[in-house]
């Protein structure tokens, strides 16, 4: 029997694909054709709540763009030609809603980043796709100011492409605790700043109880305070994308994170909405 697709299941070997691999989004809205640049597993940061199993560090191995070429040619064909939808997608979901540069690490870390950006806008020119569904770049924001990323940015840019970029806390205690990485809230800063003078770029942050406890005020109100100075510095920044855990963390800090309640986040969004910026919820 063929599996059905669900939001709370991002199995990336659904396929059997190398980099390829296609989701139910609760942010995007439907199908999502995944492009997995890390599928060695490596990331350079290390998220409490991160899904990926037997996570390490390190950054994503040389791309064979041929073989990410052909398994995109033939996703995109069976989503948009075959029975895909009708064999694998709830009916309320079958809408390709983008092609979105993520996966098992951060996909930025590609050497070759500016060329598999050349290649699935390739791609979806071939399908009549360009300017019809937006190509997403999901990013923890680490490496925009490399020459090969900010290539592919521009091209993104140049082809109504999108950066959702990560900011799940605002103070550098629980950058390290949430993130896994020693990351000052100066630098995630500067990051959001040279992504989105770039591209079209969303702050996407997932919000989460540890130890059973809230966010402390402290922590809102530091990450409040990142998004007016956002604004107060005219950083070009579409909205806030607000999500809270829908799946099992599968790293050792699984049993320290939980999801909040539905009222703390719908709190949360309006404080994000009272300071400015268009903000969508995600539970």
């Amino acid at each position: 029997m063929t599996k059905m697709l669900h939001a709370k299941n991002h199995d990336r070997d659904v396929m059997g694909m190398t980099y390829v691999y296609p989701v139910i989004s609760r942010r995007a809205g439907g199908v999502s054709v995944g492009i997995n640049l890390n599928p060695n597993n490596a990331c350079n940061w290390h998220c409490a709540y991160c899904q990926v199993p037997n996570l390490v560090r390190g950054t994503a191995p040389n791309i064979d763009l041929d073989v990410l070429r052909n398994e995109l040619t033939a996703m995109l064909g069976d989503v948009m030609h075959g029975d895909f939808m009708q064999q694998r997608v709830p009916e309320d979901c079958r809408q390709l809603c983008d092609i979105a540069i993520s996966g098992n690490g951060e996909p930025t870390s590609c050497q070759s980043f500016d060329m598999v950006v050349g290649v699935i806008l390739e791609v979806m020119h071939a399908f009549s796709l360009l300017g019809a569904i937006p190509i997403r770049l999901i990013s923890n924001g680490s490496y925009v100011h490399k020459t090969h990323v900010q290539r592919g940015l521009h091209l993104m840019a140049e082809h109504k492409g999108e950066v959702w970029i990560k900011v799940d806390a605002a103070t550098d205690e629980a950058i390290r605790r949430i993130n896994g990485v020693d990351a000052s809230a100066a630098l995630l800063f500067k990051q959001v700043k040279c992504v989105a003078n770039v591209c079209p770029t969303w702050i996407q942050t997932c919000m989460l109880a540890w130890h059973g406890e809230d966010p402390n005020k402290d922590e809102v109100s530091a990450y409040l305070a990142f998004l007016s100075r956002l604004k107060d510095e005219s950083v070009p920044i579409q909205g806030v994308l607000l999500y809270g855990l829908a799946r099992p963390s599968l790293q050792p800090e699984a049993e320290s994170v939980s999801a909040l309640k539905p009222a703390w986040m719908e709190m949360m969004r309006n404080k994000i909405k009272a300071a400015g910026l268009p903000v969508s919820l995600s539970l």
